[in-house]
């Protein structure tokens, strides 16, 4: 593994999961290390995280455990009350692969069948263009009560286009072959649908499954593993309420008693949701015509999918629902050549999908002449400030720090080299280019299809 010259290469930081309701564990230092992430859960849900750095003195931990555990006695107030399983939608679950992850999906695989979900189906779209001689899908699947479903042109929203048109469910679920969800998940998603009619959308909480090596440690501080600050609070994000808004293309996040938490740009909507924990109602997805087959992983334009996705739901006046108890758990690239590959393919994908979207929409055009001055300035201060100061929140916690009263602090904070921010900011100039790319190609694809169908 090439390590960025000049950086400061942490160690593993263990991954722990406390029950705060219960009696809190002793933690110590161990050979593994003294850092960790520990992520707080209340009535089974994770609620908080926080970092923390351990020592052989168990009351060390202890103190920051306690007063965590009191800082999130709201979130157990808050819980919602269950829904039956009568009023439940049917839901299809969608696993778009190219089977390169074998072992991965196999975990996923043994969760998915067996979620808490009175009526759910799970489909694996097997997306690869060409099927190897020593093709290990057919025994990963024997035996499961899994739907295959075949999509041999290239590229993950083609593959999960697929999904929907085989999908019978009334909402579609989607996630990632290098997952691995919470059995509660599914459940998450389709409460938070009954409970709020009016959703077309609802995503969840990405969390990391492990932070053993420097790129995953690195990943999870300068990127917070997914998009923008980790957040336990469900909102609602709506168009933004004044007239004319799409003029402006701004959204609001607003809370259960109606506060408005963050007004933003629609084109940041990646802060309340990812392509590995994404649900929507099958009627949107039917109406926008599925997902943009010149975005996403597979095609020359890296990715975006996801997130123009999440962006036509909003342009069209819908409505998203970030639900925190919907909780998935990523496995982060180990090393850091797939690091870079990964930040790169970041920076060409958001820029790929502005293309998409002006494409078509003219009206994003206008928007987006306002806004990418702007929004060049953020990205750059917020790389600055990864890279520099480390994150607003993700200042080290020694073990006798004060715990803040909404804690979500993340991993004890590490320097990260300056080659994240430049492989992710490099990435945008090519991202045009990569579109351009993609839609010919795409066209080709299509026009080969037609040919042959």
């Amino acid at each position: 593994m090439a390590i960025p010259p000049a950086a400061v290469v942490p160690g593993p930081r263990r991954v722990l999961h406390v029950d705060l309701d219960a009696a809190l564990p002793a933690l110590v230092a161990d050979a593994t290390g003294s850092d960790a992430l520990v992520v707080g859960h209340r009535d089974g849900y994770p609620v908080c995280t926080a970092a923390l750095t351990l020592t052989d003195n168990p009351s060390d931990a202890a103190r920051v455990l306690a007063a965590l555990a009191a800082a999130s006695q709201g979130s157990a107030a808050a819980a919602p009350a269950p829904v039956d399983d009568h009023d439940l939608p049917s839901v299809s679950v969608v696993v778009s692969t190219v089977v390169d992850r074998v072992e991965d999906l196999g975990r996923l695989l043994d969760v998915l069948e067996h979620l808490d979900y009175p009526e759910h189906e799970v489909l694996v779209v097997d997306n690869r263009v060409r099927v190897p001689a020593d093709d290990a899908l057919p025994a990963l699947l024997a035996g499961r009560a899994v739907r295959l479903v075949e999509e041999r042109r290239p590229g993950l929203s083609a593959g999960r286009n697929a999904g929907i048109a085989a999908a019978r469910g009334e909402v579609v679920a989607f996630t990632d072959d290098d997952v691995r969800v919470d059995p509660r998940w599914l459940r998450a998603l389709g409460e938070r649908f009954v409970r709020e009619p009016g959703l077309d959308a609802v995503s969840g909480v990405i969390l990391p499954t492990e932070l053993e090596t420097p790129a995953q440690v690195w990943y999870e501080a300068y990127y917070g593993g997914f998009s923008g600050e980790r957040s336990f609070e469900p909102v609602t994000v709506v168009p933004d309420d004044v007239p004319g808004a799409m003029r402006f293309a701004r959204a609001a996040a607003v809370s259960p008693d109606g506060t408005v938490r963050r007004r933003f740009p629609v084109y940041g909507i990646g802060a309340y949701g990812a392509g590995a924990n994404m649900a929507f109602r099958r009627t949107l997805l039917e109406a926008v015509g599925g997902f943009d087959p010149t975005l996403g992983a597979g095609s020359p334009a890296r990715g975006g999918e996801d997130l123009a996705m999440f962006v036509e739901t909003l342009w069209r006046g819908g409505r998203i629902g970030f639900e925190p108890r919907a909780v998935v758990h990523h496995r982060h690239r180990r090393t850091v050549a797939e690091l870079h590959a990964q930040l790169h393919g970041n920076g060409v994908g958001f820029a790929a999908l502005l293309c998409a979207l002006v494409a078509g929409d003219r009206r994003h055009l206008a928007v987006l002449a306002r806004l990418v001055p702007l929004a060049a300035t953020a990205k750059t201060r917020a790389a600055a400030d990864a890279l520099f100061r480390g994150r607003g929140a993700d200042h080290r916690q020694a073990a006798t720090a004060a715990v803040p009263a909404v804690p979500d602090t993340r991993v004890p904070s590490t320097p990260v080299p300056r080659s994240l921010a430049l492989h992710e900011l490099r990435g945008f100039p090519a991202g045009p280019s990569a579109w351009l790319r993609s839609r010919r190609r795409w066209r080709r694809v299509a026009a080969r299809r037609s040919v042959s169908g």
